[in-house]
């Protein structure tokens, strides 16, 4: 049998408050003055590496992503070094799709490559995000998708701050699916 609208979203509020719990009792919400790699100061910081430091956090973040991911037509699980990293590999081994590491620049050695693993043209990926707050710090990395011919449509972030990153994603036709929002988080 089927779950009904009504059972699915009361499951996706239960997911979150587990998740909610998981990053607070993991010291993954600070409060103080930071800066944040969009260049904003904030009063609060969101350190989704320490998360997904926390194996049983980590576990709860790609049991939840890989829930999402089930309702995309991707075959392919990214993620920009170095935060998206450990999210994306817990996620690739939680769905059991590929993963493709996105680097941030292209190394002067070894293979001289942006891209740790494989990528094909007909690839149809999901980006694995930690935190997004402006969105441009993964629109570099779908942007280098896209030029080697692979689709991406989805961006998964754990924490959406919710400061524009959902708007600048979908002006490049990607749909941002925040797992949590920093409204709900901050609560």
């Amino acid at each position: 049998m089927s779950k009904t609208n009504s059972e699915t979203g009361n499951n996706f509020e239960q997911q979150k408050q587990e998740l909610i719990a998981a990053l607070k009792a993991c010291g993954a919400v600070r409060y103080g003055d930071f800066t944040l790699a969009s260049g904003k100061k904030s009063k609060y910081y969101i350190d989704i590496k320490k998360a997904s430091t926390d194996p049983k956090t980590l576990k709860i973040i790609a049991r939840q992503a890989a829930l999402r991911i089930k309702e995309m037509d991707v075959d392919t699980v990214a993620g920009v070094e170095l935060g998206g990293v450990p999210l994306a590999t817990a996620v690739s081994l939680e769905t059991e799709l590929p993963l493709l590491i996105v680097r941030k620049s292209v190394k002067d050695y070894g293979t001289k490559s942006r891209f740790v693993g494989d990528l094909k043209p007909e690839d149809r990926l999901v980006m694995l995000e930690d935190v997004t707050t402006s969105g441009g710090s993964v629109r570099d990395a779908i942007e280098v998708v896209r030029e080697a011919g692979a689709s991406l449509k989805y961006v998964i972030t754990v924490v959406d701050r919710e400061e524009g990153a959902g708007e600048k994603l979908k002006e490049a036709d990607v749909e941002l699916v925040p797992l949590v929002s920093a409204s709900d988080l901050l609560k």
